[in-house]
């Protein structure tokens, strides 16, 4: 980024100073990233290389079709926000079936929390870490499963978990 975007990060941050902030070219930080990805709790970074970034962190969870994405203001609680995959709409895998919907279900669960339903949020939490457990996967993680598959998996895991 440019002198632009660190001066006004610089400024922004001096606003919190209990937070650590350390700058780091776009290069450093993606080897830091798969070195010590423990060291990152928040990458503040501009679209293109936020994009890069995101892309690689995703790989250290298991792949683009896990990885769900959220864009909002904490303090502006009228707007809830953006949530959607980190993959996008994915147009390649369109009526393949390999779609894995991981990512988009736990944007949606993501949401649910920002919205304040706690219960569902956590049922569709639930419900997502009971299908990664299992063995009906689609083949971005190994599996065989389709796309629909999953997505009816996940459906009658988040009823099981709504009734706890």
């Amino acid at each position: 980024a440019g002198p632009l975007w660190q001066s006004r990060f610089r400024a922004i941050a001096a606003s919190y100073p209990d937070v650590e902030c350390d700058h780091l070219y776009v290069d450093a930080a993606a080897m830091e990233l798969i070195r010590d990805p423990a060291r990152f709790d928040v990458v503040v970074a501009g679209n293109l290389f936020g994009d890069i970034l995101s892309d690689e962190a995703s790989m250290l969870a298991g792949g683009l079709g896990v990885a769900p994405s959220a864009s909002y203001d904490p303090d502006d609680t009228e707007f809830a926000g953006v949530f959607e995959a980190v993959h996008g709409s994915a147009p390649d895998l369109v009526g393949t079936g390999r779609a894995n919907p991981l990512a988009s279900v736990m944007s949606y669960s993501m949401m649910l929390d920002r919205l304040g339903l706690r219960a569902a949020h956590a049922a569709v939490e639930r419900a997502v870490d009971e299908v990664l457990c299992g063995d009906l996967l689609t083949p971005d993680l190994g599996g065989t499963a389709r796309t629909g598959e999953v997505g009816d998996l996940i459906c009658r895991a988040v009823a099981r978990h709504d009734k706890d």
